[in-house]
């Protein structure tokens, strides 16, 4: 086992959910709330990496709804029942490179700033239990990202470990965190000086490689 654990970010790092997510969450307000405004796959995409409260504060931030908090947290609960039989689009590689990490050695983890059961989900419609050790979720703990990559590090006695996410948030909680940051460039953000870039999920054994040298 090498002494490194690699830690990666979901959303927009190891599948795009936002075409499920938007159907799911629709489902919801055409039951709960008719004439509400619909949402498209880009309006998911352009709150990727929040938490699910700044989801719902940000997409309907200029519109009065009755029983607001009801209906984003019904949509919460539905979305991740939906994910379990509706699977996101999972990038390009991605199982053939999670085997490679750990044949190589490595252990996998996931930290996502979701809703409990998430990660779950995920794991379920994907077909990836096999492949990670652990997973923490923002709503499980209450804690920032950061916060949760050092507390899936302690309890899997990692000492040393390497994030993989997509936007400035990630980064930022990795710094917070203090391990160094692969930026998934593919995805929906970006990140300044990072520690490595990938372009696709193939490169990051390569890029994982030059960094524990």
């Amino acid at each position: 086992m090498k002494d490194t654990l690699l830690i990666f970010d979901l959303d927009g790092t190891l599948w795009d959910s936002a075409g499920p997510v938007a159907e799911a969450w629709n489902e919801v307000f055409q039951r709960e709330c008719p004439g509400l405004p619909l949402l498209t796959k880009e309006d998911i995409h352009s709150v990727m990496g929040m938490t699910m409260k700044e989801i719902g504060q940000t997409l309907y931030a200029d519109i009065s709804i009755p029983r607001r908090d009801e209906i984003f947290d019904i949509c919460c609960v539905y979305e991740v029942e939906y994910l379990h039989s509706h699977c996101g689009t999972l990038y390009p590689d991605f199982r053939s490179t999670m085997e490679a990490l750990r044949a190589e050695g490595y252990d996998l983890a996931i930290v996502s700033n979701c809703q409990r059961g998430y990660v779950d989900a995920f794991l379920a419609s994907s077909g990836a239990a096999d492949l990670f050790i652990d997973y923490e979720e923002w709503e499980r703990t209450g804690l920032t990202k950061g916060e949760n990559i050092r507390l899936v590090m302690d309890r899997n006695n990692y000492s040393k470990g390497i994030y993989i996410g997509d936007t400035r948030k990630d980064q930022e909680a990795t710094i917070q965190a203090g391990l160094p940051f692969i930026h998934a460039a593919y995805g929906f953000g970006k990140a300044e000086n990072p520690d490595g870039v990938i372009n696709a999920l193939s490169e990051l054994p390569a890029v994982i490689s030059q960094l524990v040298k």
